[in-house]
């Protein structure tokens, strides 16, 4: 079948046109972009036609760090997403449990920790509203969990137990443990929780799918493939979905590196990579190096502060220690891996990059395709070694703003000049780094638009949570601020680079698959809503996958 699309903006990604009015498409493929007189000469009569009436086409976007089964199955059971206070969490959580009297296990999460009273809920109230069965609901960025009296006590923790390695119980005077468990403490409760089936999980996959194509996502990068945090391994429900034809994006699965164990875990790597599927594979290993600032398990250079502002001993945690990481990576290098990294504080960011460093000395020149997501702080150092050592910054722009995780709970950990050094986006661009683009979705919404908006503006999306709260149009560091076609480009090239998928898509050029989002609006008229931006049609490979 042959399709074209005319008479809108056709916005190519590509240097040597970078935009057109129209392009078609034959067999799964680009076969012309230009002017709408160029394509039709050269489309002769097609099958069909689409008049973009002013709106704008961009190349299939892709999510280069994203947890979509885990995102949909929250979204499926306890989900705490936009609670507005902890009143509201607690009555969800109510509410929740007596619809589903049968359930062995309250399941879910999403909440947020500026809902709580210096960021951490506590067990009671819990307690108060299921008393008969264990509860497990970890926060939005999921390095924290809140659970029950019965979850404590089904795992035996009390005042006794000490904290795992990389991980902590929260709380109280006493040592009494109070309800939130950080990190690999959350293994300690969530190691007990009935496992999802291969069924469940395909009915995940397939709802995500759907979900991100309205945005017009055609691929992304699954940040951990791998059992974490009571989450279960996707590995089987991505090759069953694959080899069916029910998996219709393209992805790139990411093998969870188990910071418990050291490099003897690489035959074990190796051997779940298998080779590539049809739209699936699994060729790289997420490493997370550190946890997150607003719980002080970042991996900082220079110590946390405390509430009166004064240096405290505390430099957060790194996960893998710094030696064994850059044996880890060299092995991994050499073994034809890519790396995905995980780092938050700028230590943690200084040892992914030293790990890099050591396996280009070790292992020799070559095109490697290593990233780092997430990358909140960076020293001024570090900032050109993403591009002389050709290292992805993936960045999920959306967290940069003024809300109150930030200015209430992070910033003042950090102080005012670190504070400021924030998602340093920009920065990154300008020394030379390629940037791609992610959601990390179910930590917060998969909408790549609303990132987009941030990424330009440096303000809340209009008609996010706290768009209405003071300070929240003032722009977050504003030097940082990308052009909307760098933060595009970094959802397209940039994203499908990491993808390892950047020889067929990202681009809207004649021989490139056909993956392509058709936007409900003219993405570069002035005064165009980019937060509000959804997709009316998604091509992957030329077949139609959303329309609405």
């Amino acid at each position: 079948m042959t399709l074209v699309l005319h008479g809108g903006r056709v916005w190519t990604g590509d240097p040597r046109r970078p935009l057109a009015t129209a392009v078609a498409v034959a067999d799964g493929r680009i076969t012309a972009v230009g002017t709408d007189a160029e394509v039709r000469r050269a489309a002769g009569r097609p099958d069909q036609t689409f008049d973009l009436a002013g709106r704008t086409v961009v190349p299939g976007l892709q999510d280069a760090h994203i947890h979509p089964v885990w995102g949909a199955l929250e979204m499926l059971r306890c989900d705490l997403t936009g609670a507005a206070d902890a009143e509201s969490c607690v009555a969800a959580i109510r509410a929740y449990a007596a619809a589903h009297p049968g359930k062995p296990w309250i399941t879910g999460g999403g909440w947020t920790m500026d809902l709580f009273p210096g960021g951490w809920p506590v067990r009671e109230p819990l307690d108060a509203v299921v008393a008969d069965r264990p509860v497990f609901l970890p926060n939005a960025d999921h390095h924290s969990a809140w659970v029950n009296s019965v979850a404590l006590e089904r795992a035996g923790i009390d005042a006794a137990t000490p904290d795992p390695p990389a991980g902590r119980i929260e709380r109280d005077a006493a040592g009494r443990p109070t309800g939130v468990l950080h990190e690999s403490a959350m293994d300690l409760v969530g190691r007990l929780l009935p496992q999802d089936t291969l069924d469940d999980q395909l009915a995940a996959l397939s709802h995500a799918q759907a979900h991100l194509f309205r945005y017009g996502i055609t691929g992304w990068q699954d940040a951990i493939v791998g059992a974490y945090g009571g989450a279960g391994d996707t590995l089987a429900a991505y090759r069953r979905a694959d080899a069916e034809g029910l998996l219709k994006a393209r992805v790139t699965g990411a093998l969870w590196w188990d910071r418990e164990r050291g490099p003897e875990q690489l035959a074990d790597l190796v051997a779940r990579r298998g080779g590539p599927g049809r739209r699936f594979r699994a060729d790289a290993v997420k490493v997370m190096q550190d946890g997150v600032l607003e719980n002080s398990t970042g991996a900082l250079l220079e110590p946390y502060l405390d509430s009166c502002g004064c240096a405290t001993g505390n430099l957060g945690h790194s996960n893998v220690p710094a030696g064994l990481l850059a044996q880890a990576v060299t092995r991994l290098d050499a073994a034809g891996f890519q790396v995905h990294f995980h780092a938050i504080g700028d230590r943690a960011v200084r040892e992914c990059l030293d790990a890099v460093e050591a396996a280009v000395r070790a292992n020799g020149p070559r095109e490697r395709r290593h990233h780092i997501a997430h990358v909140q702080l960076i020293d001024d150092a570090d900032i050109g070694r993403f591009a002389e050592l050709g290292v992805a910054a993936n960045v999920q722009s959306l967290w940069a703003t003024h809300h109150p995780q930030t200015d209430e709970l992070t910033s003042p950990l950090l102080g005012e000049a670190r504070a400021g050094r924030q998602y340093p986006f920009r920065r990154l661009l300008d020394s030379g780094a390629r940037l791609a683009g992610g959601s990390d979705w179910p930590v917060t919404t998969a909408d790549p638009w609303r990132a987009m908006h941030v990424a330009v503006h440096r303000t809340e999306p209009p008609g996010s949570a706290h768009a209405g709260r003071p300070g929240a149009d003032r722009p977050f560091a504003p030097r940082e601020r990308l052009e909307l076609t760098d933060i595009l480009r970094a959802y397209t090239a940039g994203s499908a680079w990491v993808n390892g998928n950047d020889d067929e898509v990202g681009l809207i050029r004649e021989d490139m698959a056909a993956d392509l989002a058709v936007l409900d609006r003219d993405l570069f008229a002035p005064g165009t809503d980019i937060a509000g931006v959804r997709s009316v049609l998604t091509l992957v490979a030329g077949e139609v996958v959303h329309t609405g």
